[in-house]
């Protein structure tokens, strides 16, 4: 199980942060400015990355929101699924519809010849 620290300040210690400059629509801006950023995650190894921003400061938030969901998903184990037995009393209902089925569908059928 990983843990994250609380504050964002200490959480972007325990990462490698990198800059880039992003693709997409945007013109000179995009191609002058490094706004988009990647982070890894060192101890898990998470990488997520950011770019929808022209802000590198909104990128990073959003780029450790990412980081914070991806680890919690990583985290979550699910509880072990107790198997439950039938009631004998459910059982029997079932056998005594399926005896009633069958006695309604042989009625429903015609009467054979050598009767």
């Amino acid at each position: 199980m990983i843990s994250l620290p609380e504050s964002d300040e200490e959480l972007l210690r325990e990462c490698e942060v990198s800059t880039f400059r992003s693709s997409g629509p945007g013109g000179q801006h995009v191609n002058k400015t490094e706004s988009a950023v990647r982070l890894k995650h060192l101890p898990s190894g998470n990488v997520v990355t950011s770019q929808q921003e022209r802000s590198q400061h909104r990128n990073k938030a959003i780029c450790l929101e990412k980081l914070r969901a991806r680890v919690a998903e990583l985290n979550y184990r699910p509880a072990d699924r107790v198997p439950t037995r039938q009631p004998r009393s459910a059982k029997n209902r079932t056998l005594e519809e399926k005896a009633r089925r069958s006695s309604l569908k042989r009625l429903r059928s015609k009467p054979s010849e050598d009767e």
